[in-house]
């Protein structure tokens, strides 16, 4: 071998050394950063003395696909419970101090004692106040619902806008992908980008791809419609200004198919945007279905009856009046209507005394100061059972008492059925991150361990390089 061929080999080797001590050091300096893929650098020999180097970025599709549904699920599931503990606390208060059911259990904690003392009109008062705050509940509680769906539509609005946003993102980190690959540059930055965009896409919809030519890929959601291809198709949306009981939310669309929600405690939807939607139409609208249920309740169980005349109206009343809310028959906003008869309420100039002796049908002509008759019959229709509509979510006869806490019930039920599930989608969610990072990511001792065979190789070309150097300048000075 002549000496300017071992130079040449010498210096090629200190090259392609440097070039790959340059990828390991990118590696160990981009450990941290989740979005970033190993790179390795391979040698490959194409004639005596000449090199070339090869980046190989490590990827296992199987565990990105797996990752990506993960995150579907637990963005879903995340949305649905975050969103119902806020609900919770707007509707209910703190332990359910300012929900319907502990104010109709304090209603008929003041029937009972003005029963016992039908003379004491101000026991009579208190059972006037306590039914004040049976309706406050109901009215903002109901107020508190359509407020959370206009909010939770403007979240809707927020995450359509910012997943447009990502698909316009996707696109320019595609383009250079494709650029990159049929120019025969190295385009591992921008498949980690690329990589990393559809990451945070699939939070917002269940994603499917598959790669065309030149790492073209095309983005499909869970049931085959197109997100991406070559162009990001358009999500649309119309946020509303505002919401009344039974108005169903405008629906999300992507290329013109519209996007549906979940359903269930441990929902199905994949998603932000599925579990944004199943709260704003499925649960919020629910509760606010089981609300004006306990309203109609309310009207029915102290209406005054007096056959075979029509049942009509009594403490509680409403736009309806005097008529009585058809049994099992669900009236959209009845809770937001609902009101106390200011007949009967001394602060708006009515007479207590007609919730004792009746007001539409007089049961007490003689006003009796020890008649209880009524009183005692509105305790017991509390607790009477009757029907309630099976659109509210729940099905079982009961009585209004015993509806309002299943009422609570049913929430918490699916509450803490959609906490449980949250957290077990998140784990996933984690464990199929950490299993594509222990295959794509960076080890760290990998790295420093290749870092010291690198300077080896190094130290050995440098070797070389002295060597032939030395031999250079003797013949230098024998020719001299």
């Amino acid at each position: 071998m002549s000496l300017s061929s071992a130079l040449n080999i010498a210096q090629m080797a200190l090259k392609t050394t440097s070039r790959q001590t340059s990828v390991v050091s990118r590696n160990v300096a981009d450990a941290s950063n989740p979005d970033y893929t190993r790179r390795t650098a391979t040698v490959v020999s194409t004639a005596p003395g000449a090199r070339s180097l090869d980046i190989q970025r490590a990827t296992n599709d199987l565990l990105f696909r797996q990752n990506l549904s993960a995150l579907s699920s637990w963005a879903g599931q995340n949305a649905l419970y975050t969103g119902m503990d806020r609900l919770d606390l707007a509707v209910n208060g703190v332990d359910n101090a300012s929900s319907a059911s502990t104010a109709i259990g304090k209603l008929q904690e003041t029937l009972h004692l003005y029963a016992t003392s039908p003379s004491n009109q101000n026991l009579g008062t208190s059972v006037i106040d306590a039914a004040k705050q049976v309706v406050r509940s109901l009215n903002e509680g109901a107020s508190a619902i359509q407020a959370f769906r206009t909010q939770t539509d403007g979240e809707i609005a927020t995450a359509v806008s910012d997943l447009n946003t990502l698909l316009s993102q996707f696109q320019a980190a595609n383009t250079a992908v494709v650029s990159g690959t049929r120019s025969g540059t190295d385009v591992s930055d921008a498949l980690d980008q690329r990589d990393a965009l559809l990451k945070k896409i699939a939070e917002y919809v269940p994603v499917s791809t598959y790669t065309r030519e030149a790492n073209d890929m095309v983005i499909t959601t869970a049931n085959g419609t197109t997100l991406f291809e070559t162009i990001p198709r358009t999500v649309t949306f119309s946020p509303s200004s505002g919401y009344a009981a039974g108005v169903t939310g405008n629906t999300v669309y992507i290329d013109n198919v519209p996007v549906t929600g979940g359903s269930g405690g441990n929902s199905d939807a994949a998603g932000k945007l599925a579990g944004l939607i199943q709260l704003r139409d499925g649960v919020a609208s629910t509760m606010q279905s089981q609300l004006d249920e306990i309203a109609r309740g309310l009207i029915t169980a102290f209406a005054e009856t007096s056959p075979p005349d029509p049942d009509l109206a009594g403490l509680f009343t409403w736009s309806g009046a005097p008529a009585v809310p058809a049994s099992g028959t669900l009236v959209d906003g009845l809770a937001g209507q609902i009101s106390v008869n200011s007949a009967m309420d001394p602060a708006a100039g009515g007479d207590v005394t007609k919730l004792r002796d009746g007001l539409n049908y007089v049961a007490n002509p003689d006003h009796n100061a020890a008649f209880s008759k009524l009183l005692l019959q509105y305790s017991e229709n509390l607790d009477k059972p009757m029907v309630f509509s099976a659109d509210a979510g729940i099905t079982i006869a009961s009585s209004v008492t015993s509806y309002s806490a299943n009422a609570i019930g049913w929430f918490q039920a699916i509450r803490q059925e959609a906490s449980t599930a949250a957290d077990t989608k998140e784990a996933l969610a984690a464990r199929t991150a950490e299993a594509l990072s222990n295959e794509t990511g960076v080890n760290i001792d990998t790295e420093l361990s290749l870092l010291l065979d690198l300077e080896h190789t190094y130290q050995a070309s440098a070797r070389i390089l002295n060597t032939v150097n030395q031999m250079l300048d003797e013949l230098l000075r024998v020719a001299g």
